[in-house]
């Protein structure tokens, strides 16, 4: 610590090493949430055999799946306590293979925890090597632009899947969420509406999500980075509290990415209110 007038200071933060940490912690939560769904699997798929030829043997392999998973878990604690560039890179390397190949198998490749996963690694992997570079000093713009445009995209991609008659009527969420799902928001709708009423709440609450992950899809990288920040984070946060707690195995790992942009630096630094 420094002194100003015989006051102790505290030294600088270090943006880029809190940022990391940040998106790491989002990466990790996110997997340790699909946690208690994967025993479950893991036991489903120990004991029964699911041989599809599409998949190369390594990609149907029960074990291969399993060192995956603890792979990454372990990659994201090494690179999230060591600091060194080469350590960090390399786990970072072990990482983003380890998703791969969860990314590719036969019992993983279509669950989006995985796949969100997949990008935020990419992005950690990246930073780790824009930093070693740039130095503790580093423009934290580029990254935020960066993990809000990966951001937009994911959201972007969910929302054309849903331009559909069957989504924009209501009728797919309906059956999915309204007609028996045990959540807090369903059970309590269910509770105090009848069923023709909820059918046009399930249809307003579809299209909702629809123009909302349209709308940030393509406009949330063109925000200022704090502000696409605090959009992605409260967007994000949403979608799992008004929908299915199990979906923030899906969304923390977004939701850590979306935190860098929190500490980009004003551009006048004597600007106090400024978010770009």
């Amino acid at each position: 610590m420094s002194e100003l007038d015989g006051i102790p200071v505290p030294p600088p933060i270090d943006r880029p090493l809190v940022v990391h940490r940040l998106v790491l912690l989002g990466l990790f939560v996110s997997l340790i949430w699909k946690w208690s769904f994967l025993f479950v699997a893991d036991q489903v798929y120990a004991s029964l055999t699911v041989d599809d030829d599409f998949f190369p043997a390594f990609f149907r392999d029960h074990n291969v799946l399993r060192s995956a998973f603890l792979l990454t878990l372990i990659a994201i604690c090494v690179s999230f306590f060591f600091t060194k560039y080469a350590v960090r890179w390399i786990s970072g390397v072990v990482m983003l293979s380890a998703l791969t190949i969860l990314c590719l198998h036969q019992s993983s490749y279509n669950d989006a925890t995985f796949t969100t996963a997949w990008w935020t690694s990419l992005w950690s992997l990246w930073f780790v090597s824009y930093v070693h570079v740039h130095g503790r000093e580093a423009d934290l713009r580029r990254p935020a632009f960066l993990s809000r445009v990966i951001i937009s995209m994911i959201l972007l991609g969910g929302a054309v899947g849903k331009w559909t008659g069957e989504y924009w009527s209501g009728e797919v969420l309906y059956q999915i969420y309204f007609v028996e799902r045990d959540f807090w928001v369903f059970n309590w709708l269910r509770d105090h509406f009848p069923a023709e009423t909820l059918r046009e709440i399930a249809m307003w609450y579809s299209r909702n999500v629809i123009v909302v992950e349209t709308v940030c899809g393509f406009g949330l990288w063109l925000l200022p980075p704090r502000w696409a920040a605090t959009v992605a984070i409260v967007v994000l946060t949403s979608i799992a509290v008004f929908s299915n707690w199990l979906l923030f195995s899906v969304l923390m790992s977004l939701i850590g990415l979306a935190s860098a942009g929190l500490f980009v630096r004003d551009r006048n630094p004597n600007a106090k209110h400024s978010n770009d």
